[in-house]
């Protein structure tokens, strides 16, 4: 519109059109142009921009109401990791402290089991010494018998002196050695 204008100018030879040349007319057109346009957009195009612009700055708070929510979420998790973390580290304290309880436990009853045992075998050990020293003692006595027992048939038998009793006693003591 404004190019046909300045057509009309030109052809009715009013001096020139420079860039600096005033045209009321065209000023006039160009406010109402612009006023309607204005009235329009404002109209039509306002509205949609404005409820873009609210559309844009509702999902961007919803974002952030979103992030502050998973900010709080993670924080309240990172909080319950760690009495977790801090319950298991103090139950695994209490089993270890449980496994050395029993453990000692274990070991005093290994240890009394083995000196209860030690002490049935010490006993047992002095019963079978001291019944093999009651059999060697009776072995003994019965062989003191029947070597005094042998003497004194010997001694009865020479009718000898006290020098010739030992001589005799030393003698058959010698025999005794020997294999019959």
């Amino acid at each position: 519109m404004t190019a046909l204008l300045l057509l009309q100018e030109a052809a009715h030879g009013e001096g020139g059109f420079t860039p600096f040349s005033i045209n009321t007319g065209l000023i006039f057109w160009t406010v109402i142009v612009f006023l309607l346009l204005l009235a329009f957009l404002w109209k039509l195009g306002w509205p949609a921009l404005l409820k873009s612009v609210e559309e844009r700055e509702r999902r961007i708070q919803q974002q952030l109401d979103e992030a502050a929510r998973a900010q709080a979420e993670s924080a309240r998790l990172l909080e319950e990791h760690k009495r977790m973390v801090a319950a298991a580290r103090s139950e695994a304290q209490e089993m270890v402290a449980k496994a050395k309880t029993l453990a000692e436990k274990e070991r005093e009853t290994l240890l009394a089991t083995a000196r209860h045992e030690y002490e049935q075998l010490l006993a047992r050990a002095r019963k079978d010494i001291e019944a093999e020293k009651e059999k060697a003692i009776l072995e003994l006595r019965r062989e003191a018998v029947d070597l005094s027992i042998a003497a004194a048939s010997k001694l009865i038998e020479a009718k000898l002196d006290t020098e010739a009793n030992r001589r005799l006693v030393t003698e058959y003591l010698a025999t005794l050695g020997r294999p019959q």
